[in-house]
């Protein structure tokens, strides 16, 4: 079995107390008021490196969504300032459920580094456990992470409809804005045609950790035939990426459509339903 992409907030102290701590990343940041480098300043797990979402795990919002992938070199080059070689072993967390960490998780995988764990549960549960916290800023050297072949899939906007006719497309949305009823972000309500609908929030428990693979299995089964290729996307594939760990702790490989429907519904004559 290959190892699992979490980690817990003892495991990871553990590492520190041995003498192995991995590169850590924080990813804080909430969809109201963005990447939030004040909640690290305010204090962070040791050593752990900010990492800005918006600057740095996505390209300028436009006709690709709010949060495009980012190019080789923006991500290349906020990887190695962080510290990442390509032999780190690298953990990400924000505050918890680990919205925002997986999209770290997401795109180090998708830019060939396989050695990238998220921390269970967040910072929440870093606290929780009664680990220290930090709030010196924490200077190391610069990494040589380099761009690899992908360890992740991506779904082309030019075939989505088909996909979602043939296959699963997950919507990850809450369900209100998946029916179209409540839209706070996007200028247009709905969902892509042959969609279906399955929360984020369902892939954890009330501390925000992820639910046993075995559960996770039980609830996806039911959405996923077998035989069937899977797909996410989510308002602008940032928590698109917690589905799609979710998905893998099932034992489900997924892509990922990185527009979402912030970059489907930039072209007009789009479906929309």
């Amino acid at each position: 079995m290959s190892p699992s992409p979490l980690i817990s907030a003892a495991e990871l102290h553990d590492l520190f107390e041995m003498g192995r701590a991995p590169v850590v990343l924080d990813i804080r940041f909430t969809l109201q008021t963005g990447s939030d480098r004040a909640g690290y300043e305010a204090g962070h797990i040791p050593h752990a490196q900010f990492v800005d979402l918006d600057a740095d795990l996505a390209g300028p919002p436009g006709q690709r969504g709010r949060h495009p992938l980012p190019d080789e070199e923006t991500f290349v080059a906020a990887m190695r300032s962080a510290g990442v070689s390509d032999d780190s072993s690298v953990v990400v967390y924000d505050g918890g459920p680990a919205t925002a960490a997986a999209r770290g998780w997401w795109l180090l995988r998708y830019y060939g580094h396989g050695d990238v764990r998220v921390l269970d549960g967040g910072l929440t549960q870093w606290v929780a456990a009664g680990f220290p916290i930090g709030t010196e800023p924490s200077i190391v050297a610069a990494g040589s992470f380099t761009a690899r072949p992908s360890l992740a899939r991506v779904l082309d906007v030019d075939d989505v409809l088909d996909f979602a006719r043939t296959n699963v497309l997950i919507d990850a949305r809450a369900p209100e804005r998946f029916r179209g009823e409540v839209e706070p972000v996007d200028p247009v309500a709905g969902h892509i045609p042959g969609a279906v609908n399955r929360p984020t929030t369902e892939n954890v428990d009330l501390d925000g950790r992820f639910l046993d693979p075995e559960v996770l299995d039980g609830t996806f089964g039911g959405l996923v035939p077998a035989g069937k290729d899977v797909a996410v996307y989510c308002g602008s594939g940032v928590t698109a990426a917690h589905q799609i760990l979710a998905l893998e702790l099932a034992g489900i490989d997924a892509a990922l459509y990185p527009g979402s429907w912030s970059g489907w519904i930039t072209d007009p004559t789009r479906p929309r339903a």
